[in-house]
Protein backbone atom coordinates (compact mmCIF):
# COMPACT_ATOMS: atom_id res chain seq x y z
CA UNK A 1 0.00 0.00 0.00
CA UNK A 2 -0.08 2.17 -1.93
CA UNK A 3 0.61 0.62 -5.76
CA UNK A 4 1.16 2.96 -8.36
CA UNK A 5 0.73 2.43 -11.97
CA UNK A 6 2.44 4.79 -14.56
CA UNK A 7 1.19 4.33 -18.07
CA UNK A 8 3.21 5.86 -20.67
CA UNK A 9 4.11 5.47 -24.50
CA UNK A 10 7.32 3.06 -25.24
CA UNK A 11 10.62 4.40 -25.86
CA UNK A 12 11.93 5.80 -22.94
CA UNK A 13 14.96 4.57 -21.49
CA UNK A 14 15.25 2.11 -18.16
CA UNK A 15 17.56 5.26 -16.27
CA UNK A 16 14.29 7.47 -17.13
CA UNK A 17 12.00 5.45 -15.55
CA UNK A 18 13.85 4.35 -12.52
CA UNK A 19 14.42 7.78 -11.77
CA UNK A 20 10.42 8.11 -12.51
CA UNK A 21 9.54 6.01 -9.33
CA UNK A 22 12.02 6.93 -7.22
CA UNK A 23 10.79 10.25 -7.75
CA UNK A 24 7.20 8.84 -7.08
CA UNK A 25 8.20 7.30 -4.28
CA UNK A 26 10.04 10.03 -2.51
CA UNK A 27 6.73 12.24 -3.19
CA UNK A 28 4.44 9.52 -1.80
CA UNK A 29 6.33 9.41 1.57
CA UNK A 30 6.87 13.15 1.85
CA UNK A 31 3.23 13.60 0.97
CA UNK A 32 1.33 10.74 3.18
CA UNK A 33 4.47 10.09 5.74
CA UNK A 34 4.28 6.70 4.69
CA UNK A 35 7.72 4.46 4.76
CA UNK A 36 9.20 3.66 1.27
CA UNK A 37 8.92 0.17 2.29
CA UNK A 38 5.27 -0.20 1.43
CA UNK A 39 5.22 1.41 -1.62
CA UNK A 40 5.20 0.07 -5.03
CA UNK A 41 5.60 1.88 -8.61
CA UNK A 42 4.78 -0.02 -11.70
CA UNK A 43 5.23 1.29 -15.11
CA UNK A 44 3.61 -0.10 -18.13
CA UNK A 45 4.40 0.69 -21.79
CA UNK A 46 1.12 1.51 -23.60
CA UNK A 47 1.43 1.64 -27.84
CA UNK A 48 0.23 5.18 -28.87
CA UNK A 49 -1.98 3.20 -31.25
CA UNK A 50 -3.30 1.63 -28.67
CA UNK A 51 -3.73 4.49 -25.61
CA UNK A 52 -7.47 4.72 -26.60
CA UNK A 53 -8.75 1.07 -25.95
CA UNK A 54 -5.96 0.39 -23.43
CA UNK A 55 -5.92 3.49 -21.33
CA UNK A 56 -8.49 6.21 -21.96
CA UNK A 57 -11.70 3.69 -22.43
CA UNK A 58 -10.43 1.38 -19.53
CA UNK A 59 -8.47 3.92 -17.01
CA UNK A 60 -9.64 7.11 -17.74
CA UNK A 61 -12.95 7.78 -19.34
CA UNK A 62 -14.39 5.28 -16.68
CA UNK A 63 -12.81 6.42 -13.17
CA UNK A 64 -13.04 10.21 -13.51
CA UNK A 65 -14.21 10.41 -10.55
CA UNK A 66 -10.55 9.01 -9.13
CA UNK A 67 -8.37 11.57 -11.92
CA UNK A 68 -7.05 13.88 -8.98
CA UNK A 69 -4.56 15.15 -12.06
CA UNK A 70 -6.16 15.24 -15.50
CA UNK A 71 -4.10 15.69 -18.42
CA UNK A 72 -6.98 17.05 -20.30
CA UNK A 73 -5.57 16.07 -23.57
CA UNK A 74 -6.97 12.50 -23.58
CA UNK A 75 -10.24 11.93 -25.67
CA UNK A 76 -12.23 9.05 -26.69
CA UNK A 77 -11.79 8.03 -30.27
Amino acid sequence: MPHIIVKLYPGRPEEAKRALADKINQAVIDVLKIPGEVISVAIEEVAKEAWNEQVNKVDIFPKQSTIYKHSGSSKLV
